[in-house]
């Protein structure tokens, strides 16, 4: 992990979302629509839309704009119609990308994040062609600024729940778990009223590629960029190591 600071890309990514809310609020509007579908509009009973409401109020989403979404879509259900896609390929220098999607027109996504490849001098490949280089796991960041606790009490906390791992960084601490036992990590954290900055089932390369040439360095932006903007992608995991620079533009 030397060299990328987990923290400062949450730190960057909400600055960005923070100047274009509407998208990380449509990403998270989708979700809870198909959280709801999938399993009822009460949360104490659906632990995949329980941690949809976490990480939307963890981006700043409004309580009366989550609850406007369940029931939205809880007296809409059958017009739910997004289904998930993922893609998977490479960026410059060999660099591994994982799109994750959810959308009502599956051509429309593919050939948009084709393009957004292309642009980029990347490429689609076929599934699995780079998954096996990440480790899916559930992962809670915590600003250090942001936890009352110190390490060793906030480290029992989370092991006792079933957290796989526990490491302190310079200005966070990182929580790992199994994506089955993510949800019971983070209401445990939760119920300490433990403020997160980001609690989230995520894709976590196995190693870092770092990209020293310039051109490499524009069309890699190029490329996330052009998924950034893209209504229909939710998340986007790569295994580029990204300087303090680019995280802080």
């Amino acid at each position: 992990m030397s060299g990328h600071s987990k923290f400062a890309n949450i730190k960057h990514k909400k600055e960005k979302n923070d100047a274009a809310k509407g998208k990380i609020f449509t990403i998270l509007g989708r979700e809870i629509a198909v959280a709801v579908k999938e399993g009822g509009a009460d949360p104490a009973n659906n632990s995949r839309l329980r941690d949809v409401i976490a990480k939307a109020k963890s981006n700043n989403m409004p309580n009366d704009t989550i609850e406007r979404g369940i029931k939205k879509a809880a007296g809409d259900a059958n017009s739910v119609n997004y289904v998930t896609v993922t893609y998977e390929g490479y960026g410059p220098n060999g660099s591994a990308i994982i799109v994750d999607a959810l959308t009502d027109n599956k051509n429309r996504t593919a050939s948009n994040v084709r393009n957004a490849f292309t642009k980029g001098g990347g490429n689609v490949g076929t599934q699995g062609c780079v998954s096996f280089m990440f480790d899916k796991k559930g992962q809670i960041i915590i600003d250090k600024e942001e936890c009352e606790l110190d390490a060793d009490d906030l480290m029992m906390i989370a092991i006792d729940a079933g957290a796989e791992d526990f490491a302190e960084e310079e200005d966070s601490f990182e929580v790992t778990t199994t994506p089955e036992d993510f949800s019971k990590v983070r209401e445990a954290l939760e119920n300490e009223n433990i403020k997160m900055a980001s609690a989230e089932v995520t894709m976590i390369p196995q190693t870092y590629v770092d990209l020293t040439d310039e051109g490499d360095i524009k069309k890699m932006n190029r490329i996330l960029d052009m998924l950034d903007e893209d209504d229909d992608v939710q998340a986007v995991y790569h295994n580029w190591n990204m300087p303090e620079e680019e995280e802080e533009d």
